[in-house]
C-alpha cells in the first residue's frame, strides 16, 4: 500500500514496529505518519511501555522504556536515511550505466 497512513493501519503495525519487523517501505511511512500524528505517537508509547514492560518486568531486570522507544525510533530513522542513500546512489549508477550504453550505442552507429 502506497500513500500516506492512516491512523488504523498505524495501529495494526505497531507489534511488528515493536519487535522490528517492518521491510523499509513499511517502516517509512509508519514513521512518516508517527512524526505527524500526536495521538498515535501516544499509542506506540503506551503499547511499547505495556509490551516490553512485561518482558522486563518477567526478566527482572532495570529499565528506562522511554530511552528505549527513543533509541528505537532513531534506528528507524536511520534506517531510513541509509536506505535513501543507498537508493540515490543506484539511481546515479543507473543513469550513468545508461549514458555509457546510450554512447555505446552511438558509436556503433557512427563507426
Amino acid at each position: 500500500m502506497d500513500g500516506p497512513m492512516d491512523c488504523k493501519e498505524f495501529e495494526k503495525l505497531v507489534p511488528d514496529f515493536i519487535e522490528k519487523k517492518l521491510d523499509y517501505l513499511t517502516l517509512r511511512r509508519f514513521k512518516e505518519h508517527y512524526d505527524i500524528c500526536g495521538e498515535c505517537q501516544e499509542e506506540l508509547a503506551i503499547q511499547f511501555l505495556v509490551t516490553e514492560g512485561l518482558n522486563r518486568l518477567e526478566e527482572g531486570s532495570a529499565f528506562d522504556l522511554q530511552h528505549e522507544l527513543n533509541r528505537q525510533l532513531e534506528d528507524a530513522r536511520k534506517k531510513i536515511n541509509n536506505n535513501k542513500v543507498i537508493l540515490n546512489i543506484g539511481l546515479v549508477l543507473e543513469t550513468a550505466a545508461m549514458v555509457l550504453i546510450g554512447l555505446g550505442v552511438m558509436w556503433i552507429i557512427l563507426n
